[in-house]
């Protein structure tokens, strides 16, 4: 049997509407079975590809609230299927659940509209908990996933030159020449006063005391070799 339909009458009060795309059969007889025999869930189409989830969805006389998604299926992906799917079931979330948890896929399956993104050896009882999280609102996201979704929003590490003004560089630029404050001022127009007064501004933004100083902040280092 390639797909199940199950239209049974839910006898829970805010039941959800459960449709369930994978293409292994094991894991998807697994998730229907379980999932349908919990009183929050009725799942009304398990198919094996995104095209043969489109065929049924037109003989269903309710149709999915949530849909179970997998990503590396036969024909049209499950990060291809979502745009489709948004369009089909506008009122429907989608969460996907897959082998894969590169940051690639993840942030397409995000854009692309997933409402949460799910390792597929995510135990079934907490599988449940996770599909009760969408209906609560939530956005559920594995441990692996969610670490790539807060590196991407985490602060990312000022350069130490940042601060300074465009004519600070150029004098920065003259010490990394190795040129004294008299070439610098004559590389730049400027009195040697004028270069002092730039210096002890570096000095103070960059929070050193030297031109060595400068040169190890400023400079980018060398890769370590492991």
């Amino acid at each position: 049997m390639r797909y199940r339909r199950m239209t049974v009458a839910p006898t829970f009060a805010r039941v959800i509407i459960l449709g369930i795309i994978e293409d292994q059969t094991a894991i998807r007889e697994a998730l229907c079975e379980y999932l349908d025999a919990q009183p929050e869930f009725n799942c009304v189409l398990c198919a094996t590809s995104h095209e043969e989830f489109m065929v049924e969805l037109g003989s269903l006389p309710v149709l999915p609230t949530l849909v179970l998604s997998d990503i590396g299926l036969p024909g049209r992906s499950g990060i291809e299927g979502l745009a489709l799917l948004r369009q089909v079931l506008p009122e429907a979330e989608v969460l996907m659940l897959s082998v894969y948890t590169d940051a690639e896929r993840v942030f397409e399956a995000l854009r692309q509209g997933a409402i949460g993104y799910l390792e597929k050896t995510t135990p079934l009882p907490l599988l449940k908990e996770h599909l009760l999280q969408v209906a609560a609102g939530g956005s559920p996201m594995s441990p692996s996933v969610a670490r790539h979704v807060t590196r991407y929003f985490a602060p990312q590490p000022t350069s130490p030159l940042a601060s300074l003004t465009p004519r600070e560089h150029d004098i920065v630029r003259g010490i990394e020449d190795g040129l004294s404050y008299k070439l610098i001022a004559d590389r730049l127009g400027l009195s040697l006063d004028t270069v002092r007064s730039h210096i002890r501004q570096v000095y103070r933004k960059l929070q050193v005391n030297s031109k060595a100083e400068i040169m190890a902040k400023t400079r980018p280092r060398p890769l370590l070799p492991w």
